[in-house]
Formats: C-alpha cells, sequence, structure tokens
C-alpha cells in the first residue's frame, strides 16, 4: 500500500467518524469541532483527486466562515439544548423510518452502479489549450475565458436576489432610532448645546 492509498484511507475513516460524532456529540460545541475535522477531511480526499481548487474553497468557505459562524453562535446564544433534545425524542421513530428509507435508496442505486468502459479514456483526455496545465488553471480558463458571460449573468441573476430579499425583508418600524445622516451634518451647534447654571448647593 502507497503513501496515496494511505492517505485516502486516512481521510475516509476520518471524514466517516467525524460525521458520527457530529452527529451523536452531546455538546453542540463539539458537534461543531467535529464538523470542522469532517471538512477539512474532505478537502484532503479532494487534493487526492486533483481538486485543488475544489479542496481549498472547502477550506475558506466551510471551514473559514461557515463552521466558524455555527460556532460562535453556538457559544453566544444562551440556547436551553436540553428541551430541545426532549422535544426531538417525540419524532425519533419518524427520523429512524426515514433514513431506513434514504438506506434503502442508496443500496438500490449503488446496487447496479456500473462504471463505463470508456470512462478512464475520457478521464485521461483533455484538450490542446490545458495541456501542461493544473487544475485550478483550466478551470479558470473554462469559466474566465470560455464561459465569461454565463458566468457573469450568474453573479448579476445572485445580485438581484440578494437585493430582493433586503428589499422585501426591510422593515421600517417606528419605535426603531435610525441614524439621520443629513441631519447631523447640518445641526447648527449653537442649538445643539444648551448651558446650565447650576447654583452652589442644587442639583438640575
Amino acid at each position: 500500500m502507497g503513501v496515496a492509498d494511505f492517505a485516502f484511507y486516512l481521510f475516509a475513516i476520518t471524514v466517516t467518524a467525524a460525521g458520527l460524532f457530529t452527529v451523536i456529540a452531546r455538546n453542540p460545541v463539539h458537534s461543531v469541532l467535529w464538523l470542522i475535522l469532517a471538512f477539512l477531511s474532505s478537502a484532503g480526499l479532494f487534493v487526492l483527486l486533483g481538486a485543488e481548487f475544489v479542496a481549498m474553497l472547502l477550506i475558506i468557505v466551510y471551514v473559514g466562515a461557515v463552521a466558524v459562524l455555527f460556532l460562535f453562535v453556538v457559544m453566544m446564544l444562551d440556547i436551553d439544548f436540553t428541551e430541545l433534545k426532549a422535544g426531538m425524542a417525540r419524532y425519533m421513530p419518524i427520523a429512524l423510518l426515514i433514513g431506513v428509507v434514504i438506506l434503502m435508496q442508496l443500496g438500490l442505486a449503488f446496487g447496479v452502479w456500473q462504471t463505463s468502459e470508456i470512462a478512464p479514456e475520457l478521464l485521461a483526455a483533455q484538450p490542446d489549450q490545458f495541456e501542461g496545465a493544473h487544475n485550478t488553471q483550466m478551470l479558470g480558463q473554462l469559466i474566465y475565458d470560455d464561459y465569461l458571460m454565463l458566468f457573469q449573468l450568474a453573479g448579476l441573476i445572485l445580485l438581484v436576489a440578494m437585493i430582493g430579499a433586503i428589499v422585501l425583508t426591510l422593515r421600517h418600524r417606528p419605535d426603531v432610532k435610525r441614524q439621520d445622516v443629513l441631519a447631523q451634518m447640518y445641526r447648527d451647534p449653537a442649538k445643539a448645546m444648551e448651558l446650565k447654571d447650576v447654583k452652589p448647593g442644587q442639583g438640575l
């Protein structure tokens, strides 16, 4: 067994164990830490597959942003997890039934799985313009050269969706104080402050 095989089995076992401990851990902070370990091990598997760009995205986006956000939210919010777990016990039979159904579907799917005879040839073949280029360079050339317009349109759609979500959820409530920039800029200093002549021994 070579180094690559040993690394694959190490990362695969770590991902499986970390995912299991993420679900069964009693402390939610420990669950998030196990989830971070699962993400890091998955990134290692992507590196072994030659997808370095996807591995770095997994670390930067999921570990560096999403998992850390989960960790801060869990640690900062005062949530009674004992009460939540007590409510979850009522739905345990339904959850187990759904889990069994999903496992049966996965078994049926992998039971008829067949690898095409020309799959290795298609994976080994690459266009001439990608000769000698690594994974990230090929992906960048595809996105920013061949499919630049589609990439820009996808970004525009996401921008419109983000603006629409902000507009739909924005509510101006009268009981919430908001900053008035123009009122602050054009205020008169003579009217903004009032001097009081307080006599000795008197209060305001």
